[in-house]
């Protein structure tokens, strides 16, 4: 199975997002130390949930962290993530 579909698994199980975005940015990091001749080890991810009502943005990262926890471990090595409430989502869509 392809990481980003992993990470899309994970994610919609434990979140239940409203909205999320996996951009693979690996081939940017072609070369680098880090970057796993395999392809997909660097990712942007948006996530939009309301289980992040109440939390602050470090509580929040941790959450994901957590979710991708044995992916992070064995395959991820870089990970850029955008958390949100749907209340923030929208605000920003609106801006």
């Amino acid at each position: 199975m392809q990481v980003a579909n992993q990470i899309r698994d994970i994610l919609t199980a434990e979140f239940a997002p409203l909205e999320l975005k996996i951009i693979d940015d690996s081939s940017k990091h072609a070369g680098h130390s880090g970057a796993d001749p395999r392809g997909e080890s660097h990712f942007s991810v948006l996530v939009v949930s309301d289980k992040f009502d109440g939390e602050n943005r470090v509580n929040r990262q941790r959450l994901v962290y957590g979710a991708l926890n044995e992916l992070l471990k064995e395959r991820v090595h870089a990970l850029a993530l955008k958390t949100m409430t749907p209340a923030e989502f929208k605000a920003a869509q609106e801006n």
